[in-house]
């Protein structure tokens, strides 16, 4: 009885020391909730997951490797990125000006620069973006950096290797990097195929037991390709068959996703994050080098877009991606266009969504008629209710699985990239997007989403209110382990 008694109050001490370092260290009060109630009410168990998946490891930097290690350089280099969004913004008033605190914010704030004269194609589906990648790796004269989330052993996988085999062959260099965990179907033979043909190939985090969790848990959700320093893809496109519609296979699931190319200056901060990225998992010391960044000068400029990145991860000191995404929700007088495939996006942006509709700006959401979680898929839908009273419209996508993530305002910021709205994409994941200002880029993704709208179904306010209520409480309660989602 002494010992039963005796581990009893070691284990309430545990879990009242467990609870005071939740309360401390974690900075949105509904994610320490969540773990309160998981640590009091699952013993052991609770203990377990928050050590494994609630670590606020973005404030320990465990993932830095920032290729500007010197504070002084990183001062004057934001100084320059500064003085020349400025110059940007000042040349390229009439695009810039509804959104150039947009602009500011990602300049001051992850040292991204407002690039001008860039060529930018929106690319719908695998069947648009897989020939423009072919074509722009066949035409790679140094280098061409890969890093995908997703990046299976089939057909259209094969066909990419057989591409960088080519070129590495002809003495390019190829550098990939794939998530350990997004592209587990990757063979063994098969990256040591890549490996004898010259290209280097490492695992961002390589999953081993010991830290299984934690590794499981900060997942690189980037999918990008620099060829040369001077042309980037980035958006919610894998290297997969699945993201390739053909009449073939009528049967398979239609998938609906976004891509962009970017051609010009645009394409730095893309290569930059590349960089970091590879100096952290092969242990490299890479440096910006003119062979790495072109001169602006010496690009030829293909278009009149102006395009900024917005990225964000656990290296960094803030969720630059959140933000700029609260910043255009914020800056809409008009109209708002958001798809995702998952919504689970936070207090902030939900209050940010009804206030502008609330304020009379048209919001409209296009999220999937099915998830591929069903625990997911209640988190999301407990989130509707709130925005359909506000006079928000949300659609359901029926045509297949909508996994494109973007954001359109006003006719004026047109927001491609890899974050979902939710708070992995947020808190926990490596993300890039892609925001492009001014009209045309804005009408063409603008078009699009409408577009989608004819294969969705408009979700009616007063239907949604009368669902089953055991339903609606199924779905509350997953809103409440939504943070650790």
């Amino acid at each position: 009885m002494k010992w039963t008694i005796l581990a009893e109050i070691l284990y309430a001490l545990v879990v009242v020391l467990v609870c005071l370092r939740i309360i401390w260290d974690t900075r949105r009060p509904s994610k320490a909730l969540a773990y309160l109630l998981l640590v009091i009410f699952l013993p052991l168990a609770g203990i377990f997951v928050y050590f494994s998946f609630g670590i606020n490891y973005r404030k320990r930097k465990m993932f830095s490797k920032k290729i500007l290690g010197d504070d002084a350089l990183a001062d004057n280099l934001q100084q320059h990125i500064v003085q020349y969004s400025r110059v940007t913004a000042k040349e390229h008033a009439a695009a810039v000006a509804p959104a150039e605190s947009l602009a500011w914010l990602l300049a001051r704030d992850s040292l991204s620069a407002l690039t001008a004269g860039n060529d930018v194609k929106l690319l719908i589906n695998g069947e648009e973006k897989f020939p423009e990648v072919f074509a722009a790796v066949a035409e790679a004269k140094h280098h061409i950096h890969i890093e995908y989330y997703i990046f299976e052993d089939d057909d259209t996988g094969q066909q990419l290797i057989h591409a960088l085999t080519e070129k590495s062959n002809e003495g390019v260099t190829v550098r990939f990097i794939y998530d350990d965990f997004g592209s587990h179907a990757l063979k063994k033979k098969t990256l040591q195929h890549m490996k004898a043909a010259g290209i280097r190939v490492f695992p961002f985090s390589k999953i081993r037991f010991i830290a299984l969790a934690n590794r499981l848990n900060y997942r690189n959700h980037r999918k990008i390709i620099v060829i040369d320093g001077c042309t980037a893809f980035v958006g919610g496109i894998n290297v997969s068959e699945r993201y390739v519609n053909t009449d073939a296979n009528p049967q398979r699931l239609f998938w609906r996703d976004t891509h962009l190319r970017i051609d010009g200056a645009g394409a730095y901060y893309v290569q930059y994050l590349f960089l970091c990225d590879w100096n952290f998992c092969a242990k490299d010391h890479l440096q910006a080098c003119p062979e790495f960044f072109p001169d602006p000068a010496q690009l030829q400029q293909k278009g009149n877009a102006i395009v900024q990145i917005a990225a964000s991860g656990p290296d960094s000191d803030r969720p630059t991606i959140l933000f700029a995404i609260l910043q255009a929700i914020k800056l809409a007088k008009q109209e708002i266009l958001i798809t995702t495939p998952y919504f689970i996006p936070g207090e902030s942006i939900l209050d940010a969504l009804m206030s502008a509709s609330l304020s009379g700006v048209q919001v409209k959401i296009l999220v999937p008629g099915k998830s591929d979680s069903r625990v997911v898929n209640a988190a999301a839908w407990s989130n509707y209710g709130d925005l359909l009273r506000a006079g928000a419209a949300i659609y359901l996508y029926r045509k297949g699985f909508v996994h494109a993530k973007t954001l359109v305002t006003d006719n004026s910021v047109a927001m491609v990239g890899t974050a979902n709205m939710d708070y992995r994409s947020f808190d926990l994941n490596f993300e890039v997007n892609a925001i492009v200002y001014g009209e045309q880029a804005a009408k063409a993704l603008r078009e699009v989403f409408y577009r989608d709208l004819q294969d969705a179904e408009k979700i009616d306010p007063a239907a949604w209110r009368n669902r089953p209520v055991m339903k609606q409480l199924g779905e509350k309660c997953a809103r409440l382990i939504s943070p650790m989602l």
